[in-house]
């Protein structure tokens, strides 16, 4: 058994798959408690995918005894910084879990470890896993989160990433750089990140995967999940995937885009902060 088998237990919500129309497109929320949007039980949830996100696979192998000298590894590399409003890891570890959770995506190359330091930013892909779909193939997860207040910024800011991730340029040094990082029991994998290798074959096996974290007027206004905030949730949803279609970018890419609808950003990054160095 891999240690990625293991995952924290489920919380986000699966709203709306997009109806099979285009790029895949889907809504995961955080749910209602008592009649409010649950924002502080969603930055404890993320608490609990650090290890998962912050930690490279033999480090998972962890137990009682060293537990929370774990914890605290996983947690100091994500930041120590007290500017912490303006940070998108929050984004960033949503992302991760529900590509673990709900489609079953393994890490290959942790983000963290390109970080010269813990608050160090980092022009890279937000998240890279692979994905199984069966024994013969698989494809490789690029991730780009976008953390924001307003969702029309958060989409334009990530089709803005993607568009300089494509470059030629970019993309031969992403594969120099992430090449290392990747295990070697994933050789398949290995060779896409060669450097003879075309970068039109990496291309072929990348799923460029959108994450709109960001408040909604839908999620800010409900009491409970019904069906006027998922209809009103579902065309904040089209109005994303509207823009990103209409995107203009230079290589033919497959994308996904998953959507996050928050009642209050703030109150999400105030919890998760205050969590995270509690636990540094």
């Amino acid at each position: 058994m891999s240690p990625y088998d293991l995952k924290p237990t489920r919380f986000f919500k699966e709203l709306h798959d997009g109806g099979g129309a285009g790029p895949l497109s889907r809504i995961y929320c955080a749910g209602f408690e008592l009649g409010r949007w649950r924002g502080k039980q969603m930055a404890t949830h993320l608490i609990e995918w650090l290890p998962d996100y912050a930690l490279a696979e033999e480090e998972l192998l962890f137990h009682h005894g060293n537990a929370y000298i774990n914890l605290r590894k996983a947690a100091v590399r994500i930041y120590t910084s007290s500017n912490y409003e303006k940070r998108g890891e929050a984004g960033e570890i949503t992302l991760h879990a529900i590509c673990r959770d709900f489609f079953g995506t393994i890490p290959i190359a942790p983000r963290v470890f390109y970080k010269s330091s813990s608050n160090d930013p980092i022009k890279s892909f937000d998240l890279v896993h692979a994905r199984f779909p069966d024994d013969e193939s698989f494809e490789i997860w690029l991730g780009e989160a976008k953390f924001y207040k307003n969702r029309a910024e958060a989409i334009s800011a990530a089709i803005s990433s993607i568009k300089t991730h494509i470059e030629q340029g970019f993309l031969t040094r992403e594969k120099l750089l992430l090449g290392p990082q990747i295990s070697r029991k994933y050789e398949q994998i290995m060779r896409v990140f060669e450097a003879q290798t075309s970068i039109d074959e990496f291309l072929n096996a990348a799923v460029f995967v959108i994450g709109i974290v960001s408040e909604s007027e839908a999620a800010a206004t409900a009491t409970r999940n019904c069906k006027t905030y998922l209809n009103a949730a579902t065309a904040e949803l089209a109005e994303l995937a509207k823009v990103l279609r209409e995107a203009d970018f230079e290589a033919s890419i497959r994308l996904a885009l998953i959507y996050v609808p928050m009642g209050n950003k703030t109150e999400v990054i105030e919890e998760f902060d205050r969590r995270l160095k509690g636990l540094q």
